[in-house]
């Protein structure tokens, strides 16, 4: 039987220079609070870290891949179809993986008592979605397109239209985050989380993609959004946790 100092873990290369943004990112000021200033310590992945807590079909409800059904009315806004597949650095689906979502409702408003900005909360609407990958790597919701909303980052800052992608490997140790935006959002252009990743061709992963035969006609607009772990082709995952 193998003991925790007999795993083995894959090792990868190292994602081409600028595909992930800086911890400090000198346009986003509150990374200046955020980045840590030394070295960071590596701890050795024993057993409790690569295995456990489970988080298959046991952690799924029967609408969490549906934002649009979960109360008594229907949201308000644009509903919307996102869909697409996780893959791994040579292409091939990750199966079973657990995908979650959260969003502002169509006005830019999160259901949190930190967002107080006057725009109205949907009490037929909570922002938050979750669903597990099938045997092809694809994951799909239905949501409401979000809402911009500003964020006091500068002047008249306000954030692009987004959602916030968490894929889970095996366990919460391999928890990656990453923001997935519309095409032509005319705020891209001021917008510091954005442009904090360096290379223009890795930004553009994380625009979406409308996709007609995904629209559903009278019903739901559709895009396109596949996440890739690791290759040249990588989506961009943020370093730390970010709650703008």
């Amino acid at each position: 039987m193998a003991t925790p100092t007999d795993l083995r873990l894959p090792r990868y290369g190292e994602d081409p220079e600028g595909t992930h943004p800086p911890l400090d990112s000198s346009g986003y000021r509150s990374t200046a609070l955020r980045h840590p200033e030394q070295d960071l310590v590596l701890l050795p992945q024993m057993l409790t870290e690569v295995t456990g807590p489970l988080l298959g079909p046991g952690r799924l409800g029967e609408h969490d891949n549906d934002l649009t059904r979960r109360h008594a009315g229907e949201p308000q806004g644009q509903r919307i179809i996102v869909t697409g597949r996780l893959l791994d650095g040579d292409g091939r689906p990750v199966r079973d993986s657990l995908v979650e979502i959260w969003q502002a409702n169509a006005g830019g408003r999160y259901r949190h008592t930190g967002d107080r900005w006057p725009s109205p909360l949907d009490p037929n609407f909570d922002g938050v979605g979750r669903t597990l990958t099938d045997s092809e790597g694809r994951y799909t919701f239905t949501t409401i397109k979000p809402g911009a909303y500003p964020w006091k980052n500068h002047d008249n800052a306000w954030r692009p239209a987004h959602i916030h992608f968490s894929v889970f490997g095996s366990a919460f140790t391999q928890r990656l985050v990453t923001q997935m935006y519309f095409p032509d959002d005319p705020l891209f252009s001021q917008d510091p989380i954005f442009n904090s990743i360096p290379d223009e061709k890795a930004r553009q992963r994380m625009v979406s993609r409308y996709d007609h035969d995904i629209t559903q006609a009278e019903w739901a607009l559709g895009f396109q959004f596949d996440i890739v772990l690791r290759g040249r082709d990588a989506s961009v995952f943020e370093e730390e946790e970010d709650e703008d």
